[in-house]
């Protein structure tokens, strides 16, 4: 259950294979069993699955994301939940109000299973600046021998949490490569939207002119949706654009690229690189040109 893609999990809660319950507790399941990585924070003593659980049952989900746990970055503001940044300075901050993002994710039905360890205040790229302490990449840690892989920052505890199952996506957020540092690190989709597009209400800013709530998905259909859920124009955010949401985003089975340009810098091909990440990149490269993109 824990590897389904967001519609696959809502196709087994259409027929009733499972319920939002079964979904939450197997999450939480999944945290416990990934303590030793260090990816929450938080997790709420309460679940939020009552309402989503009885809507299932009359057949009336709000939408897709109806019952799906969502993990969040704890720079994240939500009302009555501990928010700390990883700092000590908010280790007991609950704050007044909720993010916008969150709120319009829990619109759709989301569940909110937990908070996420995170590089104190967004300011860093590694993973293990927190006063919580560091956050432990599910590809390599051996918590016996003390050997493990940083897996990225600042959304870290993010990653990990898609990474590992025990969230179907999460929230991070991204200045100068927070989200897609850590995606990269973990092996999952990051997307940092266009500035604007999506509310920063109730983000707790490391840089307010480059700050932007992020998306951590298990593949990008999955990112699809989160950013169709949470993009458009907020009264709160003076920053967002108005006729510019993304609601009804749906991706193509068959996607194309055709006439788009891309580059590829020459000087990315340095001394020292790996040969891993150039055969990466030729692979990606030949898939481009296969599907029409100019290179």
């Amino acid at each position: 259950m824990l590897s389904l893609t967001i519609k696959e999990l809502a196709s087994g809660l259409k027929s009733r294979r499972w319920s939002p319950n079964d979904v939450y507790d197997a999450c939480l399941k999944q945290i416990e069993t990934i303590s030793p990585l260090n990816a929450f924070i938080t997790v709420p003593e309460k679940a939020e699955t009552l309402d989503s659980q009885q809507r299932w049952e009359r057949r009336e989900p709000l939408g897709i994301l109806d019952g799906v746990p969502i993990a969040v970055k704890d720079n994240f503001c939500i009302k009555g939940m501990r928010t700390t940044c990883a700092s000590k300075m908010l280790e007991d901050f609950q704050p007044p109000y909720t993010a916008t993002v969150v709120q319009k994710l829990r619109e759709n039905g989301a569940v909110v299973i937990g908070k996420t360890n995170m590089d104190e205040f967004g300011m860093g790229s590694g993973g293990t600046d927190s006063i919580f302490g560091p956050t432990r990449n599910p590809w390599k840690a051996c918590p016996t021998s003390g050997d493990w892989y940083i897996p990225g920052g600042s959304s870290g505890g993010s990653a990990v949490a898609v990474a590992t199952g025990a969230a179907y996506a999460a929230l991070g957020s991204d200045t100068g490569g927070s989200t897609r540092n850590p995606a990269s690190r973990c092996g999952v989709v990051g997307l940092k939207a266009t500035y604007g597009l999506v509310s920063r209400h109730g983000l707790i800013p490391l840089t307010n002119s480059m700050d932007v709530p992020g998306i951590l998905a298990k593949c990008v259909d999955d990112a699809a949706i989160l950013l169709g859920a949470m993009s458009g124009f907020d009264p709160l955010d003076s920053t967002t654009v108005r006729g510019h949401d993304v609601q009804d985003l749906t991706l193509s089975e068959e996607p194309s690229v055709a006439g788009v340009r891309v580059g590829i810098p020459a000087e990315y091909y340095c001394e020292g690189v790996s040969s891993e990440t150039l055969d990466t990149w030729r692979e990606v490269a030949d898939l481009l040109d296969r599907l029409g993109a100019v290179l």
